[in-house]
């Protein structure tokens, strides 16, 4: 087996991480919360979210940085009737969604639609964790959260933008909802570190330094992005003749009701910095719950939106394409696939894993150590 192929159980890589999180300082209930979210990026496929990001995005920023909190404490800024309004308290941004979410489909049930904003937060992993938990209960789910800055606006070059991902996922009566789960950025900080951590170069048109210029060296991408000396494009790419003006459009709308809604911060308040120290990122989110059944009948509308994809499927292919696929299915397939055959770990994340492991003390041996 190729080194870059080595593969772990997932039992096993939950078992571990939840073991992480509790080295931690994180509660046990959290702590469940914290590895079924981080997981679930693995079982989809989205290997840039998920194990790869256990030690730089939570566990350095707890036990190494002391920038984010491991025991959540949230409180209600404001709740009436559909809408709320949550302070995180720099604690778990997976925990304090999980929660927002939960709350958001609860008003749901009452008022048909709920919808709660978030401050004061922290990277929650991947956004379509919160979506689906509104599909399992044949609701439409809807979040969005801003970031670290990132990405230029069209026709500028400084990073302001966070990748800022605007996701929904609506249920079908296939065994898998429809999820859009991606930034509206031609690329996310996760996949330039996922390159990184394969030594490879970036695409051409990606990433952009201070005089407009294409970067492709992933190593310098995430240096210079800290710096504020490289930006991401948004989809679309550099200027308007692709459209890269809707993929700007569509990451400031998260911007705006991410930051404005819960009066949280914003843009380069979000860089974790503050003249070279390290502070708390702040993030904001918001979530939408639609319960279906106050509009229409739920097995009516799951029968109609799976006519839908299915047609989209079947539509004629253009030459040499295999297949046309809708969202949510790649992610289904990779699940199919990987509960069989275990999650792949690159060399960097493997090293990783024993590090967090023999600094936390943990009794694990994993199967890639020989």
């Amino acid at each position: 087996m190729k080194e870059a192929e080595v593969r772990i159980d997932v039992d096993l890589l939950d078992s571990f991480v939840y073991d992480v999180f509790r080295g931690m300082g994180v509660p046990a209930d959290d702590a469940r919360i914290c590895t079924d979210v981080l997981l679930s990026a693995d079982k989809r496929g989205i290997d840039t979210h998920g194990i790869a990001r256990l030690k730089s995005i939570y566990y350095d920023r707890v036990v190494h940085h002391r920038t984010q909190n491991p025991i959540t404490r949230i409180d209600t800024v404001q709740d009436r009737a559909a809408t709320a309004v949550l302070d995180g308290n720099n604690g778990m941004g997976m925990v304090i969604a999980h929660r927002a979410m939960e709350l958001a489909m609860r008003k749901a049930r009452q008022h048909g639609l709920g919808m709660v904003a978030v401050r004061n937060s922290n990277h929650y992993g991947i956004a379509a964790y919160y979506v689906l938990m509104a599909c399992r209960q044949d609701m439409i789910g809807l979040t969005g959260t801003n970031a670290r800055p990132s990405v230029a606006p069209t026709h500028g070059v400084e990073n302001l933008l966070g990748t800022n991902p605007l996701v929904f996922g609506i249920p079908t009566d296939e065994p898998f909802p429809f999820t859009n789960d991606y930034a509206p950025s031609i690329v996310q900080r996760g996949k330039i570190e996922h390159y990184a951590r394969q030594r490879k170069p970036l695409p051409e048109g990606w990433v952009i330094d201070r005089n407009g210029r294409y970067v492709t060296d992933p190593e310098v991408v995430l240096h210079a992005l800290g710096e504020g000396n490289a930006a991401l494009l948004p989809v679309g790419g550099r200027g308007e003749q692709f459209g890269g003006h809707k993929g700007y459009g569509f990451l400031t709308v998260v911007e705006l009701l991410a930051a404005c809604l819960s009066q949280g911060a914003f843009l380069e308040q979000l860089s974790g910095a503050v003249q070279g120290r390290r502070v708390p990122h702040r993030i904001g989110h918001f979530f939408l719950a639609v319960d279906i059944s106050f509009l229409t009948d739920p097995e009516d509308f799951k029968k109609r939106a799976g006519d839908i994809l299915r047609r989209l499927r079947n539509s004629a292919k253009a030459p040499g394409a295999q297949r046309i696929y809708t969202c949510g299915e790649k992610e289904h397939l990779a699940w199919q696939e990987r509960r069989r055959s275990g999650i792949p770990l690159l060399p960097q994340t493997r090293s990783e894993m024993i590090t967090m492991r023999d600094e936390l003390g943990l009794n694990h041996r994993f199967p890639f150590e020989g």
